[in-house]
């Protein structure tokens, strides 16, 4: 690896995350559409910058290749239904002025990680891990007591990203980030252009003249391009800084609905909220802690 390819590792991964950080700032501007429509035409420029970019960087042969076995695009369908999920609850959160509970469901999605990986992959955790998940189960249930309701969009979010993580896992490294995005719209796309094109036919359709065009049709760029900052950065950086900044995002998103939208924080939210980031600490504190015991690779 170079100085040079060092140099970029770290601005390449901050400039992900802070796109994916800031991501309820752009979403209103999409309105009148609704969240299911976003995500429709998320879904088809996503694939057009994808093809585009495919192109350019010439691994169109890794999308055809993935397109071609049953064994890779199998999971990467069932991929595709867990990010639209994903994606439409993260859009309505944003749409109907519920950042914080979106910021919190990416808080709580390392937990539902960890937790995934006892449940599905029967690993076996260590006690500080149990104590984080202790501590994220306590912050459902405050949060479920104080605010009258379980925190679903939370919730959802941190399981269908989960899940989505751990089926893209099961793929394994056979398939490169843009490929595998280009793939997942690609199943997707049929699906919404039919929803696109029902909506235009019976009249519904959010068009607001050649500006608001434009920004739905940004929403490709907006959903691939932190994606391959995020690959350059994850070729660059040890796994440990990566998982450090992983937690920018939701941070970001956190100060958007506190600060910028002024979300209403009652006690039970902050407790909430406290209760998962003592969570996060211990998960990353006992992280670290692992990979500085872990044996280093011998000489080849």
């Amino acid at each position: 690896m170079t100085q040079q390819q060092d140099r970029w590792g770290l601005p390449l991964g901050i400039g992900a995350y802070l796109l994916w950080g800031g991501m309820p700032l752009f979403f209103p501007l999409l309105q009148p559409a609704g969240a299911v429509e976003v995500v429709a035409h998320r879904i088809v420029w996503s694939l057009l910058f994808c093809l585009i970019a495919l192109a350019a960087l010439r691994q169109l042969d890794d999308f055809r290749a993935a397109l071609r076995s049953p064994r890779i695009l199998g999971p990467l369908a069932v991929a595709a239904a867990l990010i639209i999920v994903n994606w439409v609850v993260y859009v309505y959160a944003v749409l109907s002025d519920r950042v914080l509970d979106a910021a919190l469901g990416y808080f709580i999605n390392p937990i539902v990680t960890v937790l995934l990986g006892v449940l599905v992959l029967r690993e076996r955790l260590r006690p500080v891990q149990w104590i984080a998940i202790a501590f994220g189960a306590a912050a459902v249930v405050v949060l479920s007591t104080g605010l009258g309701g379980l925190p679903w969009i939370s919730l959802c979010l941190a399981l269908s990203f989960g899940l989505y993580g751990l089926v893209k896992n099961r793929v394994g490294r056979t398939v490169p980030a843009l490929p595998g995005l280009a793939v997942e719209t690609a199943v997707a796309t049929p699906f919404a252009l039919a929803y696109l094109v029902w909506l235009g036919a019976s009249g519904t359709f959010a068009g607001h003249g050649a500006g608001h065009s434009l920004l739905l049709m940004s929403t490709g760029i907006v959903t691939a391009l932190p994606l391959l900052l995020f690959s350059a950065a994850a070729r660059r950086l040890p796994l440990s800084v990566i998982g450090m900044l992983q937690y920018l995002a939701p941070v970001i998103q956190f100060l958007v609905g506190l600060l910028v939208f002024g979300e209403h924080m009652p006690a039970a939210r902050w407790a909430g909220f406290v209760l998962v980031w003592v969570a996060l600490v211990l998960l990353t504190v006992d992280g670290i802690r692992q990979a500085r015991n872990a044996p280093k690779p011998g000489p080849a």
